[in-house]
């Protein structure tokens, strides 16, 4: 990955600022975080790997499977938050050294586990949302396809870049790309492995914020947690149902989705969370929802 970070010398470099969480003598990979007073029920997962800029290895993998498997049972955590904690990188993609000395087989196995961890990701019950800072290529602008939600900073460097390499995306990428763009456009963007900006991404709608990058280099971070801010205060079991009902109606006609999304309003009816709503209503107050 090294050598493709070098063929894109035509793009703004990246001087970034270390961050206060950045530790270059210690390598955590994945921070899984619960943040606490009127963000509590807000979880974020960090990545945390300097030396690669974040490139998906097994480790990295095994342990973002651990980090996605302990929110799954996590009834507490209403939204979740993915980030990176290296500057100038969400995630660089595949870890390219590591993989060269795999055999075929080896990054058949790989390649499968990566797609069924991003599909975890996409699969989580609570909304997620990517907060993509600096490059986000190939695997890296998979996982945040897999996200419910993205904010992005202007100046963030994202592309599915696989064909440069004479593979194709594999963890997803050519199947979210495009139900997120016309497949018209994704075709274009994966023959021509494009790299493109945030503001790019926001003009295509695969990022749905983008924010200039401030001092600290988090913008992307800060926007992610005030949409979730945003999220906290509704009701969690109707958030889950409804992004239950967005995720498998997109995948079928639409009068199967009418039907999913009756199901799914069904499991909603007999919560104390909805009696909360109704009651709040009536004595013109905030409710007090505790996921029901």
């Amino acid at each position: 990955m090294a050598q493709l970070l070098r063929n894109f010398r035509g793009l703004r470099t990246f001087s970034l600022p270390i961050s206060r969480h950045f530790s270059a003598a210690k390598e955590t990979e994945i921070e899984l975080e619960y943040l606490k007073g009127d963000k509590e029920g807000i979880a974020v997962v960090a990545l945390n790997r300097p030396s690669a800029k974040n490139a998906f290895s097994q480790s990295l993998v095994n342990k973002l499977i651990d980090s996605v498997d302990a929110l799954w049972h996590d009834k507490n955590c209403r939204v979740v938050v993915l980030r990176s904690l290296v500057p100038g990188a969400f995630c660089t993609g595949a870890d390219l050294k590591e993989r060269s000395k795999m055999t075929p087989e080896e990054v058949v196995r790989f390649v499968k586990k990566l797609r069924g961890m991003l599909t975890q990701i996409e699969q989580l019950p609570m909304p997620v949302i990517a907060a993509v800072d600096g490059f986000a290529l190939g695997g890296g602008l998979e996982m945040a396809l897999a996200c419910d939600i993205r904010c992005a900073s202007a100046d963030a460097k994202m592309g599915l870049v696989e064909t440069r390499l004479a593979i194709i995306p594999g963890a997803g990428g050519t199947q979210r790309l495009p139900r997120t763009v016309s497949p018209s456009l994704a075709k274009e963007l994966i023959f021509t492995a494009k790299v493109f900006n945030g503001t790019e991404a926001k003009e295509m709608g695969i990022c749905t914020h983008t924010v200039p990058q401030n001092d600290t280099k988090d913008a992307a971070y800060q926007r992610a947690l005030q949409i979730a801010t945003e999220i906290l205060p509704n009701g969690p079991v109707g958030v889950r149902m409804a992004k239950k009902a967005i995720n498998n109606g997109i995948q079928v006609d639409i009068n199967t989705g009418f039907a999913i999304e009756e199901a799914c309003y069904a499991q909603v009816m007999p919560t104390t969370d909805r009696l909360e709503g109704l009651k709040a209503f009536a004595e013109k107050r905030k409710p007090v929802y505790k996921g029901e």
